[in-house]
């Protein structure tokens, strides 16, 4: 027995997704006549989408809602709603500041009122006007520093945090710097590093020029890179590097 169009129509909307419908084929009479003795049901596939009754009401409108769909997810990247994710390494030595800073960019609802040292590493996320950061916060004790390493592939850009009191470990922190620099999933990379020189609110603190000549940040030649004095328990000099960065990876992008 051949279906009806209105058991043909009820078919097409499911095949729209690629299924497999069953429909019961047979007449009014038919199944009236055979109430209670089980229901035959036959396995037939509906039609393709480019036969006539794929085109019913509900497969046009399944259709019109789909091309809408995308019609606002690429208006939603024009107009900058629909965020980029971005990887980002944060990295330095312990006590540097590096979860405070992070916690500090986050919104306001959903920072950390207690901060306790990272053990490992810890995943966080912010996001600025056109960007969504997905940041590593790296513990910087000494025996969690061999861990870096395995996520420099992934990072797209580092934010590199120094304690600008710690003049005993400034040595330190510059030859982690250089080992990051030399490290071959780093060094040939036009990676952009964003430094900051933290703890500006402290009586001991150098200024950033004098921890970029530290840190000798003048021979870095192949990768973008700025420093910003930074107090990141009062939140003074982020958003001036987070800008920074956000524009370096978007020229980056482009």
């Amino acid at each position: 027995m051949v279906p009806s169009a209105t058991q043909r129509e009820r078919a097409s909307f499911p095949v729209f997704l690629g299924l497999t419908v069953l429909t019961d084929v047979r007449s009014p009479r038919e199944r009236r006549r055979r109430r209670g003795r089980g229901t035959r049901l036959a396995l037939s596939r509906a039609p393709s989408l480019c036969s006539p009754c794929a085109y019913s009401s509900g497969t046009l409108v399944l259709t019109y809602l789909i091309n809408i769909m995308g019609l606002f997810d690429k208006l939603a990247g024009w107009l900058g709603l629909k965020k980029k994710e971005v990887h980002v390494l944060c990295l330095g030595l312990d006590n540097s500041g590096k979860t405070t800073i992070i916690n500090k960019l986050k919104p306001s609802n959903a920072q950390t009122q207690d901060i306790v040292p990272t053990i490992g590493f810890s995943i966080e996320k912010f996001k600025t006007s056109s960007l969504s950061f997905t940041v590593f916060d790296m513990s910087g004790q000494g025996r969690y520093r061999n861990l870096w390493e395995h996520y420099y592939k992934e990072g797209q850009a580092i934010i590199f945090v120094i304690d600008s009191s710690d003049k005993l470990r400034m040595v330190v922190a510059k030859e982690e710097l250089d080992t990051l620099l030399n490290h071959p999933d780093i060094k040939h990379r036009r990676i952009p590093i964003l430094f900051f020189a933290n703890k500006m609110d402290l009586r001991d603190a150098v200024s950033s020029v004098k921890v970029s000549q530290l840190l000798s940040l003048e021979n870095i030649k192949d990768k973008p890179w700025h420093i910003c004095a930074s107090d990141a328990l009062k939140g003074e000099g982020l958003q001036e590097g987070v800008d920074w960065l956000q524009d370096q990876i978007q020229a980056l992008k482009t």
